[in-house]
């Protein structure tokens, strides 16, 4: 029998393998993750992330759950939303990531527990959470629908499921968005970071990630309803919401 095999960008690669190369993506980026991010974006990335924590409707007392939260700008908003009786989680499968978020929260004055973690297995209780979070995270996990599932099942019932991710930009756009991709985006990786290749893999993974509406039918079979979706940036990027039934 022969090994599942997943998408590494445009690549085929057996599915034990996508992590480790996910991960040598990630241990190279992270020192200058958020100054990419700034550079990619032209900071749109802050206003789609304020975006999410509106619709999130976290307030007081709640807890969080944040996945794949590298540099920890969602778990910062949230932890300054929660307040002190509440509870966020920040969590990462990547220790470089982690190490820089979790040292980002505290610079802020938030000792917010940090667990690196795979986001298809969390180690947290069922019915836990009334917010799980996921941003630019969930297109280079392995297994999406499992990973999809477990934030469902942390879950309590009527709690909140916020997937922000690149998707499907409006058609008119594709090529100059292409090009932006394929050559801009490799340049700028290549100039601050020194690596073209992980923000290759960036502009691949983008293109072989589920559009908006089959992610919004991927979430809905993971036992969340009420699922919709805002698109930015004429759907450069889209944020998912889902409750879990």
């Amino acid at each position: 029998m022969t090994d599942k095999t997943t998408h590494f960008g445009f690549k085929e690669v057996a599915e034990g393998e996508k992590a480790q190369r996910v991960a040598g993506v990630f241990d190279s980026v992270a020192d200058k993750y958020d100054l990419m991010n700034d550079l990619m974006s032209l900071g749109l990335h802050r206003l789609w992330k304020a975006f999410a924590i509106e619709v999130s409707g976290v307030r007081a007392g709640d807890r969080v759950l944040d996945v794949a939260g590298g540099t920890a700008d969602l778990s910062l908003a949230f932890a300054r939303r929660v307040g002190s009786q509440g509870q966020v989680w920040l969590t990462d499968i990547n220790n470089a990531m982690l190490t820089r978020g979790r040292d980002r929260l505290i610079d802020h004055g938030f000792m917010v527990p940090a667990a690196q973690c795979d986001g298809e297995k969390l180690p947290f209780p069922s019915d836990h959470f009334d917010c799980v979070s996921c941003a630019f995270g969930l297109r280079n996990m392995t297994r999406k629908e499992a990973a999809l599932a477990e934030m469902a099942r942390v879950l309590r019932p009527g709690g909140r499921l916020l997937i922000l991710e690149f998707s499907k930009v409006w058609k008119p756009l594709e090529p100059a968005y292409d090009f932006y991709s394929f050559k801009v985006l490799p340049w700028l990786g290549s100039k601050v970071v020194n690596d073209p290749g992980s923000y290759q893999y960036l502009a691949e993974s983008i293109r072989m990630h589920p559009d908006q509406d089959a992610l919004k039918a991927m979430m809905e079979q993971a036992g969340l309803g009420k699922v919709d979706y805002f698109n930015m940036a004429a759907g450069v990027v889209a944020l998912h919401r889902g409750y879990k039934l």
